[in-house]
């Protein structure tokens, strides 16, 4: 599965955002596989973070100028937050870039493979938790449809999904539906009718 998936994300034309206005991120986006069944990780941003304070998003920030790219951002933010050495991610490749709209960032998904179970050590300056959730659930019927969110007094209407108490929205969502949209071009998830 995994080099399928790494050869698709080479092939594929990635959609850029050019827009030098826009702060450059990277994130990544660590799959895995617990009981035989395909999952994604994300974080809750912690209360004291400068930006999108308690939301789900996955490890990730700011480049660098030190970092040497996209990639290694998104492996160092992700070793920073979470605990994951950059050389137990196997990095599959980036899907479309992403702007958030209230803090001006450009943000570019790096997908990757990691090992599962993983002695995680959380930043509690950064991070509240990790939650993992299974692919055919964020698949299940009524995830990822158009809703709107009230966050600080502003409405947000876009694409959502729905995980025990979390609501995953904004440019995370996005970022999801295009990880899912090539997950199923590889390895079709039909079952959704498991949800926990």
């Amino acid at each position: 599965m995994e080099h399928i998936l790494k050869e698709l994300l080479s092939r594929r034309e990635r959609l850029l955002i050019n827009d030098e206005k826009l702060r450059q991120s990277a994130v990544l986006v660590p799959l895995f596989t617990k009981d035989g069944a395909h999952h994604i990780l994300f974080i809750r941003r912690s209360q004291t973070v400068e930006h999108h304070r308690g939301e789900i998003s996955f490890p990730g920030g700011l480049c660098e100028k030190d970092d040497g790219g996209l990639e290694a951002t998104a492996l160092r933010e992700a070793c920073e937050e979470i605990g994951l050495a950059p050389h137990h991610v196997n990095v599959l490749g980036m899907v479309d870039d992403m702007a958030t709209v209230s803090t001006r960032y450009r943000v570019t998904p790096v997908v990757g493979v990691i090992p599962y179970p993983y002695a995680f050590r959380i930043s509690a300056d950064e991070v509240d938790e990790i939650i993992t959730v299974p692919l055919l659930h964020l698949l299940a019927e009524g995830n990822g449809r158009e809703e709107s969110i009230t966050r600080g007094g502003k409405t947000y209407t876009g694409c959502m999904y729905h995980y025990r108490d979390s609501v995953i929205w904004g440019a995370t969502a996005r970022i999801v539906k295009n990880v899912l949209t090539l997950w199923n071009g590889v390895m079709p998830l039909t079952d959704t009718s498991s949800s926990p």
